[in-house]
């Protein structure tokens, strides 16, 4: 565990550049993540954007011990309401979505945040903001229950994303009545007759419900203080979402986030994947096609700040470099033994390397891979000390990934069942194999060595049985 803070370099967003990471405590590091607007479920963009902090936030927990994890949920919002039917009202479509976001997020092994604060739950906190920046000149009450951030009152607006004020498009979060500027963007929103009765709130300036940007600060602020050390967030948040953020925080008083960090997009045929252009994949049917270790790895592999691009061949990648590592690892207890794994053995040096560069996570799946082959060459050469100890790494290195084919979370999971099935069917076939040998029945015996191999199975016979593993060549 490192608490000087040296090492880790993220790269900040609104710095444009990559910083030393020095959290304020390093005995606690304080990130706060934008999470779903759960007005429909999660698609797999939705699981990128929440694994990337999740790898994060495993590998500062390493550093530093102990991480101090917000990641909200916007169920207030005006596309909740859109969504909401008779049948459905927007409360009860919210928490449903809520539940699906998290299913899935825990299917691909995604940990529950410290805090996951509801917006609807920190009304309240939005409402004394707001009065801070009206009573700092900041905000203004616009009538019939609207209040508006005064952009032009803040000349820092902007420079999160280093545009001009009058560079910028108008802010399309509410409806523009009353506005001083068209950028001017929305704190409380007036209530209207054609929206739910039970969406809105009581406040000094008419009954209503907060706008989006809002929220965030409120709940942040809640849960996190003044300041804090990383607000997170999918690089299409970064305007004007987190730039509205930041004005509205600082105009206030409060230090706000030290580090902005941002994930890059999904894409499919290098077109954003968005609820909006009808060319997502649902989350729920990629975890019902592909095991969710597979989809985990598929979806870390690239760096958290490039777009992915995913296709059919990203999922059997994935598949291909996990069946590397866990044929390694059982072949590795199987020969060593379990004494074996009371082996002492640091992390690699390039795997710790990698990672404190700004997440450098293809890089250390490169020294996982490379750990693997020593492995493997160490268990053929009978060095049984160093496959001893790349067998050890290995399972340290996956394990701060979330990787390790080996935790007990994936071999439970549906492919771990699908894993046991497989195992059955080969161990049956291996036994009738043997007894045709030992019957001296050569092409029976030969049609299932055959039929085996045409399966993508290498079978090993070695003075404690014949064992077998999934060919990857």
């Amino acid at each position: 565990m490192n608490t000087g803070g040296t090492g880790v370099k993220l790269y900040d967003t609104k710095a444009q550049q990559l910083r030393d990471f020095v959290p304020a405590d390093p005995r606690n590091v304080t990130v706060y993540v934008c999470g779903p607007t759960v007005q429909s479920g999660p698609h797999i963009g939705h699981l990128r954007g929440a694994l990337s902090f999740d790898i994060l936030r495993r590998w500062l927990a390493h550093r530093f011990g102990r991480v101090t994890f917000v990641r909200n949920v916007t169920d207030i919002d005006d596309k909740v309401l859109a969504n909401a039917t008779a049948d459905e009202p927007w409360w009860a479509l919210a928490y449903r979505m809520e539940q699906a976001f998290s299913r899935a997020y825990a299917t691909i092994g995604i940990l529950p945040p410290t805090y996951e604060p509801r917006a609807t739950a920190s009304i309240p906190q939005m409402l004394e903001l707001i009065d801070r920046l009206i009573d700092a000149g900041h905000a203004y009450p616009a009538g019939e229950g609207d209040v508006y951030f005064d952009v032009r009152s803040w000349p820092s607006y902007g420079e999160l994303t280093r545009q001009s004020l009058d560079a910028m498009e108008p802010a399309a979060d509410a409806d523009p009545r009353g506005k001083r500027d068209p950028r001017d963007f929305a704190l409380w929103k007036g209530a209207k007759a054609d929206e739910p009765a039970d969406a809105v709130w009581e406040s000094p300036w008419g009954r209503g419900r907060p706008g989006w940007h809002i929220e965030c600060s409120a709940m942040s602020r809640r849960y996190l203080g003044p300041s804090f050390d990383i607000h997170g967030g999918g690089l299409d948040l970064r305007f004007p979402h987190h730039e509205n953020e930041l004005a509205q925080s600082t105009a206030a008083g409060d230090a706000f986030a030290a580090y902005w960090v941002h994930n890059g997009l999904v894409t499919v045929g290098d077109q954003k994947m968005s609820k909006s252009l009808g060319n997502f994949l649902l989350a729920d049917e990629v975890l019902a096609q592909y095991d969710p270790l597979v989809v985990r790895y598929a979806l870390a592999a690239a760096h958290y700040r490039s777009n992915l691009d995913i296709t059919a061949a990203s999922f059997d990648e994935a598949a291909a470099a996990l069946d590397r590592i866990r044929t390694f690892q059982v072949r590795a207890a199987r020969v060593l033994g379990a004494g074996s794994w009371l082996t002492v053995a640091d992390l690699p040096a390039a795997f710790a390397a990698a990672m404190d560069d700004d997440l450098g996570v293809p890089q250390a799946l490169a020294v996982v891979h490379e750990t693997v082959r020593a492995g493997n060459a160490a268990l053929d050469g009978d060095d049984r000390d160093a496959a001893a100890r790349a067998a050890v790494q290995v399972g340290r290195m996956t394990g701060l990934l979330g990787l390790n084919p080996e935790d007990p979370q994936w071999r439970t999971s549906d492919g771990g069942a699908a894993a046991s099935a497989l195992d059955a069917l080969v161990q049956t076939m291996i036994t009738q194999r043997a007894q045709a040998r030992i019957d001296k029945d050569w092409p029976a015996a030969d049609r299932i060595r055959d039929a085996i191999a045409a399966a993508g199975i290498t079978l090993e016979d070695t003075p404690d049985g014949t064992h077998w593993s999934l060919n990857n060549g």
